[in-house]
């Protein structure tokens, strides 16, 4: 199974232009699927723990009571709501889960370098690509549909294996992530499985992805372009960085934050209230 193969899950309509603001072992605990409130300890920071538990699940419950979602931080789930179902389709963050975290393993072991040239790494891996391209062009400026197919081209032609083994063996397999998978042309993963790859970005634990990795991808990667964006993830307020449209992941490393949100219906204003009942800071 790649990428190419993988079904579109058609995004939402976008919320409007942000202002950016960057930021520059084993898996942690989860707690069990299907229970929403407090999993651990709460959240650090203004706006954590159960509170924002219980504000996320008031801005679900006004726009979308059907909508899977998560929140947590580097030592697992904190709350969540069972709307998913035990195995949500999570097809639409196929690039965040599988490709994002083969390229940083490939990176790490100097496989892959970002900024040579695509051509390279032979033809067939530069198929399709404009003349000079590169990994660094196709993660940070264009990651759309194209980029994302040329990005697994190059991971499967440098590896001689499919984009959703090596996701499997590199990355979800060390982190426990054993109900992740892909079937019927989309990919599958339980909320347990998101918690770990989420708090794993979050946490100091250097295997399967480096910290390295993890902040080289978390900054501002586009000079003065716009939008400006990181290495598959954008920059949005409160030090955030998210990655997918509709289904959407974010990590706030400011507030040791994670949050997902796997919405039934275009998700309009839900994104912006989702994310803002995370990771805003409380009036006082």
């Amino acid at each position: 199974m790649t990428l190419q193969s993988a079904r579109a899950t058609t995004p939402g309509p976008a919320e409007p232009p942000e202002p950016a603001e960057a930021t520059a072992g084993g898996p942690p605990p989860v707690a069990p699927e299907g229970v929403e409130g407090s999993a651990g300890a709460a959240a650090p920071g203004p706006g954590g723990g159960v509170d924002a538990v219980d504000r996320v699940r008031a801005a679900v419950q006004e726009a979308d009571p059907g909508a899977g979602w998560a929140l947590g931080g580097p030592d697992g789930l904190h709350g969540g709501s069972p709307s998913a179902g035990p195995d949500p389709d999570v097809g639409a963050l196929i690039p965040v889960l599988a490709l994002w975290p083969v390229i940083g393993s490939l990176v790490a072991e100097d496989a892959l370098r970002l900024h040579t040239p695509l051509a390279a790494y032979g033809a067939e891996a530069a198929a399709d690509s404009p003349p000079g391209t590169t990994a660094h062009h196709l993660l940070s400026h264009s990651t759309g549909p194209a980029a994302h197919t040329a990005l697994t081209r190059l991971a499967e032609h440098l590896t001689g294996s499919p984009l959703a083994e090596l996701a499997a063996t590199r990355i979800w397999h060390p982190l426990g992530m054993t109900g992740t998978r892909f079937a019927d042309g989309t990919l599958y993963a339980p909320t347990a499985d998101l918690a770990r790859f989420l708090s794993h970005i979050l946490s100091p634990a250097d295997h399967p992805l480096t910290r390295a990795w993890i902040a080289d991808s978390l900054r501002i990667r586009t000079g003065e372009l716009t939008p400006a964006r990181g290495l598959l993830w954008h920059p949005g307020p409160h030090g955030t960085w998210s990655s997918g449209e509709a289904q959407t992941v974010w990590v706030c490393p400011r507030l040791d934050r994670w949050a997902a949100l796997l919405p039934t219906r275009p998700p309009g204003p839900l994104r912006r209230a989702f994310r803002e009942a995370v990771f805003a800071p409380v009036p006082r």
